[in-house]
Formats: structure tokens, C-alpha cells, sequence
């Protein structure tokens, strides 16, 4: 993930220490900081599936709303990389389709390929950069 963040052209940073909620930020000029969680996806009916919680074993499962920004998901059959927003995936588990659905749904269905790394534009970071923290000084 690192990598490819890095390799994209973004000022990636890692979080010192432990006991963060997120594994990487990305810094976007002139619009601050996303907080990057690091998930590895696999393949099912289609879909790249995730999970879109942490547990901690002291209050079992949390979603990251609020404590993260995207989920950054490497797909290893593909060695692709996709960037989610939190709030694009259901709070349990995430889901990418790269196959077409086969009933022709088009509504509440999210194609992988609108969250490739390549797909997100210095304009579309910024833009929720914008929406979810105030400007770096």
C-alpha cells in the first residue's frame, strides 16, 4: 500500500508509535491530511470483499467512522490498489464489485474500478480532504 500510495505521487506518512486508528496518512496540499486504513482484500462472487471493522479485544468490533478517511485495499490477485471513503462501504464489510452483477443491478453497486489508485485525481483527494478535516496551516 505504501508503495503504491508513494509510487501515485502523494506524500504518504506513517503514524509514530501504536494504538493509532489508522496505518498511514496522505498529505493533500492545500487541504490537510487523510487518514489511510490498510485492508487486504479477497475475492467473492465477483467482488472484492474486505473487512471494514477493527476488533479491539477489550470491546469486540468497531467500524472506522470518524477515525479513518479511506480504506487503502491491496487485492493480491490482481496486485491492484484501491482507495474507498469509510463512508462509501457498509460499516462491517466492504465491497467492490469487478464483475458486472448479473441481475443488471446498477443502483447502490460500487465498481471497483471508480476506486483504483489511478482513478483518484489531486482534485478528488482534495475534495474529500475538504469534507472531513479543516485545512493543514
Amino acid at each position: 500500500m505504501l508503495h503504491a500510495l508513494v509510487k501515485r505521487g502523494l506524500d504518504v506518512f506513517i503514524p509514530f508509535g501504536s494504538g493509532h486508528p489508522f496505518d498511514l496518512a496522505v498529505y493533500v496540499p492545500d487541504a490537510g491530511f487523510l487518514r489511510v486504513q490498510c485492508k487486504r482484500g479477497w475475492a467473492l462472487r465477483g467482488c472484492i470483499v474486505f473487512n471494514a471493522y477493527s476488533t479491539d479485544h477489550g470491546s469486540g468490533p468497531r467500524g472506522y467512522a470518524g477515525l479513518a478517511d479511506l480504506f487503502g485495499v491491496y487485492f493480491p490477485p490482481s496486485e491492484g490498489v484501491f482507495l474507498a471513503p469509510i463512508d462509501a462501504v457498509a460499516a462491517s464489510e466492504g465491497r467492490l464489485r469487478f464483475e458486472p452483477p448479473r441481475n443488471n443491478q446498477r443502483k447502490r453497486i460500487r465498481m471497483a474500478a471508480e476506486f483504483e489508485i489511478g482513478a483518484w485525481t489531486d482534485e478528488r483527494l482534495a475534495s474529500l480532504a475538504a469534507t472531513t478535516h479543516a485545512p493543514a496551516a
